[in-house]
């Protein structure tokens, strides 16, 4: 169950959460093989002194993902991915493409849990609570 999160210091609507956050699960579905029902997301909003990126100028709108992720991902996905949401966000939050920032981690499947059970490590074309995603 991978915990996919975002921090921005910009105010954004409705509208930009919602296709965000959609894009979100389905580019991770897509790049990795895997089902929707067990992704989980978090979209935080903080003000716009409050995060800052090295690179980018003070009060530049910044974004830091950090992506929680079961073991088994290789590197070439994970990059996709990184690179993917990257564009997402340049695109859908409007947030410069030097101005994010990404870091993962990587945990055994068993550290990641549902109220049904405890999820196993990725596999390929993984569902994880083997029901069809909607």
């Amino acid at each position: 169950m991978p915990h996919l999160q975002f921090d921005v210091n910009k105010k954004l609507n409705n509208e930009q959460r919602k296709v965000f956050v959609e894009y979100v699960k389905s580019v991770f579905s897509e790049t990795m093989r895997t089902g929707v029902n067990h992704i989980a997301v978090s979209l935080r909003e903080f003000p716009k002194f409050s995060l800052t990126l090295g690179r980018a100028e003070l009060g530049d709108f910044v974004c830091f993902m950090n992506l929680d992720l079961r073991n088994g991902r290789t590197n070439r996905q994970k990059r996709e991915l990184a690179i993917k949401y990257m564009e997402g966000v340049k695109e859908i939050l409007g947030i410069k493409l030097n101005n994010q920032y990404v870091t993962y981690t990587s945990h055994p499947g068993n550290d990641f849990n549902l109220y049904e059970r405890s999820l196993k490590d990725w596999t390929d074309n993984d569902n994880p609570l083997g029901k069809k995603d909607i």
